[in-house]
């Protein structure tokens, strides 16, 4: 009889483990994401995307303070619909892609409930790490969670090309389709 108490105890005790934590472990997938960059050039807005996503996100959406961010994109699929200005744009001056071919954010604080919440954290790019944040949704799916979210940055910050007609501040805007690993 103890035995059959002691067995049924650790039963419960290990349901109640893997039904206590809601955190859901997750893989940023390409399919449904995108990372889309607006920069204006002599005036006008010229918009670019990035892909290859990678990474490990650990998110719950009733303990965000616990959750964790850990994503990189693909430096060398920059892609602005002009051949010759994405080569430039993966040159030494612009986003050196030989030296540094991934783009990195990595979160250090994470706040909201409801839907809403907002990340801070840290961007690399070539090698140069800046604080960023910015409010973003988090809305579950069949597979997983859909994460959006905007923010701005200054490319001089990150040694991203030298003085020209390109505006230093742009803007980023982030949708990223994550599925449990």
């Amino acid at each position: 009889m103890k035995k059959t108490i002691l067995l049924l105890a650790a039963f419960v005790g290990l349901l109640l483990g893997l039904t206590s934590s809601a955190f859901a472990q997750l893989k940023p997938v390409d399919g449904g994401s995108s990372l889309k960059f607006t920069v204006q050039n002599l005036g006008f807005d010229v918009d670019g995307t990035f892909n290859g996503f990678q990474g490990k996100l650990l998110f719950d959406p009733q303990n965000p303070s616990a959750a964790s961010f850990d994503v990189t994109i693909d430096a060398t699929t920059v892609n602005t619909d002009n051949h010759l200005r994405d080569e430039h744009l993966r040159a030494e001056g612009y986003f050196d892609v030989k030296n540094y071919p991934r783009i990195r954010l990595v979160s250090s604080k994470v706040s909201g409930k409801n839907g809403a919440y907002s990340l801070t954290g840290q961007l690399t790019i070539k090698g140069k790490t800046q604080q960023v944040s910015f409010p973003f949704t988090a809305t579950p799916t069949a597979d997983g969670y859909n994460f959006k979210g905007s923010f701005k940055i200054k490319r001089k910050d990150f040694d991203v090309g030298g003085t020209s007609t390109i505006s230093n501040e742009l803007t980023v805007d982030l949708n990223v389709h994550a599925v449990k690993a």
